[in-house]
C-alpha cells in the first residue's frame, strides 16, 4: 500500500473514530478510553508500525504512573495502542490544530512548563487520576531525544505525583517503559535510521510524517520494566534514578542485544 493511500485511510478512520468518541463521551463516559485505544492501533497499522512488546504491564484498573522515554510523536500511537491510558503533555499541545483536538478527546493532562507553580496543580490531577484507577504516562525526559540516547530523567513531576498521593492509604506504583525504534523498511536500524525516526529540535511535523509514511514498515520495541513502589519513605530522586536505569538498560538491549554493563 502506498504512502498516499495509507494517509487517506488514516484520515478517514480518524474522522469516523472522532465522531464515535464524541458519542461515547456523552452516552457512555465510563468507556471513553476504548475509542482512543482503537485510534492508536489504527494509526500504527496505517503508518506500518509493528509493535513488539516485552515485559509485564500494570494490572488493569489498579492505577499506575508509567514513566517512559520520548523519541517522537510516534510514541503516542505506539504506547497508546497498548492499553487505555492518559498522557501528560506540554500545554502548547492542547493549542495545536487537529492534534490538540485529538489530545483533548483522550483527556490528556497538560502542564505549563513556563510556570513552575503549575507542577503542584498537575500533581494533584495526576494523583486523582491514578487513585481512580487510571494509568498516566509521563515522558520523564521532558522533551524528545534524537533517538540515539536517553536524556536525563527529571524528578519534579515524579515527586509531585508522589506528594499528591501522600494522603492516600496506598503507595504509588511506577512502571518504567522503554520505546526503541529498532528498524525500518524491513532492515535493522542503526544510529542514522533511529535519528531519522526521531522528532526533535526544529524538525517540522509534516516532512517528518511524510518520511514515516515512506518508510513502509517501522519496528518499535516496547519494554515494560520492573515496577517501582513509591512508598512514603521513597524519595522522588531515588525513584527517578531507578526508572531511568531501567529504561537505559532496556534500550541498550533492544539496540545491541546485550544488557547494559554494570
Amino acid at each position: 500500500m502506498g504512502a498516499l493511500a495509507r494517509l487517506v485511510m488514516l484520515c478517514t478512520g480518524t474522522l469516523g473514530l472522532v465522531l464515535a468518541q464524541l458519542v461515547v463521551m456523552r452516552v457512555m463516559p465510563s468507556r471513553r478510553g476504548a475509542v482512543p485505544l482503537r485510534f492508536h492501533r489504527l494509526t500504527c497499522w496505517c503508518l506500518g508500525v509493528r509493535r513488539h512488546v516485552r515485559g509485564t504491564p500494570p494490572p488493569a484498573g489498579t492505577g499506575a504512573l508509567i514513566v517512559a522515554n520520548h523519541v517522537s510523536w510516534l510514541d503516542i500511537g505506539v504506547i497508546g495502542a497498548e492499553r487505555e491510558l492518559a498522557f501528560v503533555a506540554k500545554s502548547e499541545v492542547g493549542q495545536w490544530p487537529v492534534v490538540g483536538f485529538l489530545a483533548n478527546l483522550q483527556r490528556t493532562l497538560y502542564i505549563d512548563r513556563q510556570r513552575r507553580s503549575a507542577t503542584a496543580g498537575m500533581a494533584a490531577t495526576m494523583g486523582a487520576r491514578i487513585a481512580d484507577g487510571e494509568e498516566v504516562v509521563l515522558f520523564a525526559e521532558g522533551t524528545t531525544g534524537d533517538g540515539t540516547r536517553i536524556l536525563p530523567f527529571r524528578s519534579s513531576l515524579l515527586g509531585a505525583a508522589h506528594q499528591a498521593m501522600g494522603d492516600a492509604t496506598t503507595d504509588v506504583t511506577v512502571y518504567p517503559l522503554t520505546v526503541t525504534y529498532t528498524g525500518s523498511q524491513n532492515l535493522p536500524g542503526g544510529r542514522v535510521g533511529r535519528a531519522a525516526l526521531a522528532w526533535y529540535g526544529d524538525t517540522e511535523l509534516w516532512p517528518h510524517l511524510k518520511h514515516v509514511l515512506e518508510c513502509g514498515a517501522i519496528d518499535a520495541e516496547l519494554v515494560w520494566g520492573e515496577p517501582i513502589v513509591m512508598g512514603r519513605a521513597t524519595s522522588r530522586k531515588e525513584a527517578t534514578r531507578l526508572a531511568e536505569a531501567s529504561v537505559r538498560q532496556a534500550r541498550r538491549q533492544a539496540v545491541t542485544g546485550r544488557p547494559e554493563a554494570c
